[in-house]
């Protein structure tokens, strides 16, 4: 069987988008599953358009992603000799010729077919005429006049084609630039791409793509066309649905294996199962699975998919990713045992990085800022005698166990006759400065007797200066 070969072909005009990323995804897995290649080519034939900033910016998402490339990046922009080899070969061949019609003259014809309810089409003015290169010729590419096109679509069927409603469209500028169809062929022929799956914007161009493949005597690749992601409302995906570049989901603090488990799922199913780690999606993505219908964007279902990969991923694994969140806070932290275990308490109760390294602050901090509806609720008087004997009880510790710690507890709950939840919040404001947190155990085996004892005595002389207040 032929090595399956893909590829993923971005134009640098802005950042990457969710939908564009599914692609490169979709493209990127099939490689993988079938022991392929993926090819990443960049479309900057547009210079008007096309940055370096941009080319940066896809890169670095593609990197987030954990997407890899066996060949490339290739750059339109540096294949145009390629480009000329290949025109020359259509006008060589009498698959294509120079066309002088001017643009006001391609606008009357185009007016005369709409007139006559026809499509707005070049009439094949030039078309045997022979005419040689001159300063204002394009070059056209000559078009069946009869019969059809099938676009053979691995996902939607076959889609038809008549050809007498394609005209003899451009495929090199007067300027001497190629355009996009005909770059994509070659690129493509040139490149042995073999598989095509890409966004079903895109169906529209296949058709002229196919009789260009077959001018060039060269095997059509496998078509797959992908519903587009809508928004919501069943619009086009925009920032107003909550979808925005790869880049700022990643500055948002989400995983980027959540973020390619919900993209491939949002078109492609393997039965009911949700949730999958990048290693199963290898192993079980096929394009039988791919829908017909759009996928709708859900950023609650991203984000609830997220929360389950922070908590299904290794704290070790958490550290890298969590540590420029934290750094936001002004908390540096040491690759130590100490942040893989405030990653194990927070794992559980977060939705993002972002949201964990603002609950892990307290973890680090030397002085603790109370909330103050916090303190007003629990740090009352009757808070005082179980604090001081807790603080007594935890210094003489050897260890903070859980056993020593629910010895501890239970020891002053006797004492005083208060159940557990009663000396637990005040406990949980001094350490913490608010009322929602990690277990309370936890915390004080994590944060140690160094950490412990001072805030403990600092809410103690805290409520002692407020008694009278």
């Amino acid at each position: 069987m032929e090595q399956i070969v893909t590829r993923f072909p971005p134009s640098p005009s802005g950042y990457l988008h969710v939908g564009n990323a599914r692609t490169a995804i979709f493209n990127w897995l099939y490689a993988r599953h079938m022991n392929g290649r993926f090819v990443l080519r960049i479309e900057d034939t547009d210079a008007r358009r096309s940055t370096q900033a941009s080319v940066d910016v896809i890169f670095d998402a593609l990197q987030w992603l954990n997407i890899d490339w066996d060949e490339g990046p290739y750059f339109q922009t540096q294949r145009f000799d390629i480009y000329n080899e290949y025109l020359q070969k259509m006008i060589d061949s009498g698959h294509a010729y120079y066309c002088t019609c001017s643009p006001e003259q391609i606008d009357v014809m185009r007016r005369q077919a709409m007139a006559s309810g026809e499509k707005p089409r070049y009439d094949g003015t030039c078309r045997e005429k022979g005419l040689k290169k001159t300063e204002n010729a394009v070059v056209r590419f000559k078009a069946p006049l009869t019969g059809t096109t099938v676009v053979e679509d691995v996902i939607k069927g076959n889609i038809v084609f008549q050809n007498d409603e394609l005209d003899d469209f451009v495929i090199c500028r007067s300027d001497g630039t190629p355009t996009y169809n005909f770059v994509v062929v070659v690129d493509d022929i040139t490149m042995n791409i073999n598989t095509i799956l890409r966004g079903d914007d895109h169906v529209m161009n296949t058709p002229k793509q196919i009789l260009l493949y077959r001018a060039l005597q060269a095997p059509l690749p496998t078509f797959g066309h992908v519903p587009m992601v809508l928004g919501s409302d069943r619009s086009r995906l925009s920032k107003r649905h909550g979808a925005m570049s790869v880049t700022a989901y990643r500055d948002m603090g989400f995983l980027p294996e959540a973020l390619v488990n919900y993209l491939v799922r949002l078109g492609w199913s393997h039965g009911d199962q949700e949730f999958f780690t990048r290693d199963e999606l290898i192993r079980v993505f096929d394009l039988k699975n791919i829908g017909r219908s759009a996928g709708i964007f859900d950023p609650e279902k991203l984000l609830a998919l997220n929360a389950e990969h922070i908590k299904a991923t290794s704290p070790v694994n958490l550290v890298a990713p969590l540590t420029p969140f934290l750094k936001e806070f002004n908390v540096e932290i040491k690759e130590d045992d100490y942040i893989r275990k405030v990653i194990e308490t927070l794992a559980p109760r977060s939705k993002t990085l972002q949201e964990m390294a603002q609950a892990a602050v307290f973890y680090y901090l030397e002085d603790i800022t109370y909330e103050e509806k916090a303190a007003r609720k629990f740090f009352k008087p009757a808070a005082l005698t179980p604090l001081k004997l807790l603080t007594e009880k935890l210094a003489a510790l050897a260890s903070y166990s859980q056993e020593n710690l629910e010895d501890v507890f239970k020891h002053v709950m006797d004492q005083t006759g208060l159940k557990l939840g009663k000396i637990a919040q005040p406990v949980r404001v001094a350490l913490t400065g608010r009322t929602a947190s990690p277990g309370i155990f936890e915390i004080i085996a994590i944060l140690g007797p160094e950490r412990v004892i001072p805030r403990l005595e600092k809410a103690i002389r805290f409520i002692e200066v407020n008694l009278d207040k």
